[in-house]
């Protein structure tokens, strides 16, 4: 029969929440998120006494986590860039940005639906869900499908965002 200290069980279960906390925030990677405000800087690795890289000026604006240290996320932007943030500068809304050209945002999920606007490269989207090849989101008081590849901000194969 194995004795286990009364003092080891208070501290199992002083330190159990945090377990399970930690646990709870391994998210899987790759995976996109938003840059939470109007000013977030960046470094060029995980912590504050990494010099500053650059400000992101857009809030809202979809980047991708590639890896995580501790309390810091390593991202990618839509241009390729990589820096490093602290988690608390990010947000799980998904957005996403029109890429390269004018893109039309559609009453329903099919090529030859209605045009409900048309759309400038650079637009934040909202990202409301995805299905196979469309997702519907929401824009300057607008809302519609777009299709996937048109946006960069999700996955191809994603469906629930």
């Amino acid at each position: 029969m194995i004795r286990i200290g009364r003092s080891f069980v208070i501290l199992f279960i002083f330190l159990l929440p945090s377990l399970v906390l930690a646990n709870a925030e391994k998210l899987p990677l790759p995976r996109f998120a938003s840059i939470r405000s109007n000013k977030v800087n960046v470094h060029v690795g995980p912590g504050k006494s990494y010099p500053i890289e650059w400000t992101y000026t857009r809030q809202g604006l979809p980047v991708e986590i590639i890896a995580e240290f501790d309390t810091w996320r390593q991202i990618r932007d839509s241009e390729g860039a990589k820096s490093w943030v602290h988690k608390s500068l990010l947000s799980g809304k998904r957005t996403a940005l029109v890429t390269d050209h004018q893109r039309k945002l559609r009453m329903k999920p099919k090529k030859d639906a209605r045009i409900v606007a048309y759309l400038d490269p650079g637009i934040i989207l909202k990202v409301k869900k995805c299905e196979k090849e469309w997702c519907q989101v929401e824009a300057n008081n607008y809302s519609g499908w777009i299709r996937k590849k048109a946006i960069w901000g999700v996955y191809a194969h994603e469906e629930k965002v």
